[in-house]
C-alpha cells in the first residue's frame, strides 16, 4: 500500500492524539473537513487505522509493577501452541504476548500491583496453564522509552 504525504501526516497526528476532530485535522493540514473525513475513512477501511484507544496511566491505576516472562513449552506441537495461546490471551494481567524464535517460545508482558501480586499471578494463573515447561522472569527497573506510535 502506498501512502502519500497527506495520509502520513494524518496518521502521525492521530497517533499523537486520536481525539483530534476532522475540523482540527483539516486546519492543521490545510484541507477541507470533507477531504480529511474521506481520507480517515479510507485509512480505517483499508485497515491502516486498526482502532482508537485511550492510553491509561499504570501508576494512577496501581499497575506499575511490570514483569517480562519468558515461557518455554514442554513440546512444540501444533495442539500445545494453540492451547497455550488460547489460554494466555484470557489472562487479564498479560498485556502482550509474543511467539518467539530462540531459547524460549514466548515472551509475555505483565502489569500488576507489586511483587506479591506477580507471585500470585505466577502461582495461580500462568503456571496452571497446560504445556508450560519452564519460565524465566525479569522485572522493569525503569521505563526508558514507551511509545505506541509507528514511524511512518
Amino acid at each position: 500500500m502506498t501512502l502519500d504525504a497527506t495520509d502520513k501526516a494524518i496518521l502521525n497526528l492521530l497517533q499523537d492524539d486520536a481525539k483530534l476532530t476532522n475540523k482540527v485535522l483539516s486546519s492543521k493540514l490545510s484541507l477541507s473537513v470533507t477531504a480529511v473525513y474521506e481520507r480517515v475513512k479510507k485509512l480505517e477501511k483499508l485497515g491502516v487505522i486498526d482502532r482508537y484507544v485511550a492510553l491509561l496511566s499504570k501508576e494512577q491505576l496501581g499497575k506499575s509493577f511490570v514483569a517480562f516472562c519468558h515461557v518455554k513449552l514442554v513440546q512444540h506441537t501444533q495442539e500445545n501452541v494453540k492451547q497455550f495461546e488460547k489460554e494466555v490471551v484470557e489472562i487479564d494481567e498479560v498485556l502482550e504476548c509474543y511467539h518467539l524464535s530462540g531459547d524460549y517460545d514466548y515472551l509475555i508482558k505483565v502489569h500488576v500491583e507489586n511483587m506479591e501480586a506477580y507471585r500470585n499471578f505466577m502461582i495461580t494463573k500462568l503456571t496452571n496453564l497446560n504445556h508450560i515447561g519452564s519460565t524465566h522472569s525479569m522485572f522493569m527497573i525503569n521505563e526508558v522509552k514507551h511509545t505506541t506510535a509507528l514511524n511512518i
